[in-house]
């Protein structure tokens, strides 16, 4: 397993608000949040970037958004809508290298984001 902050998050080496587990995929509440509700949804298996996947992949992705999906529809703000994001590389703004889906919901989402 790697080290990333995200790999110490799941070895329980550094604390965090999980707020979503599964065998494959956690959740758990941004630091910094951008939105009133931030949650950011990993996959267990250390993947650096979205350019890292691989068609054996599809599966934890899959899993990433229906966790997000599921957990937005039991938090009960998933009819007035949410925003799920991915980044890449410095670029798309990805800081740290471990996949991740951030869920943002509980405002008024903007487009462009910027």
């Amino acid at each position: 397993m790697g080290d990333t902050l995200f790999d110490k998050i799941i070895r329980r080496d550094i604390p965090a608000e999980i707020v979503y587990e599964d065998d494959d995929v956690l959740a758990f509440r941004d630091i910094n949040p951008q939105a009133p509700v931030h949650v950011l949804f990993i996959p267990k298996k250390p993947i650096a970037t979205l350019n890292d996947l691989t068609a054996a992949d599809a599966a934890v992705i899959g899993k990433l958004l229906l966790a997000a999906t599921s957990w937005a529809k039991a938090q009960g703000f998933a009819d007035n809508g949410y925003r799920c994001v991915m980044n890449c590389n410095k670029d798309g703004g990805q800081t740290v290298y471990h996949i991740h889906l951030h869920l943002l919901a509980g405002r008024q989402m903007h487009w462009p984001p910027g």
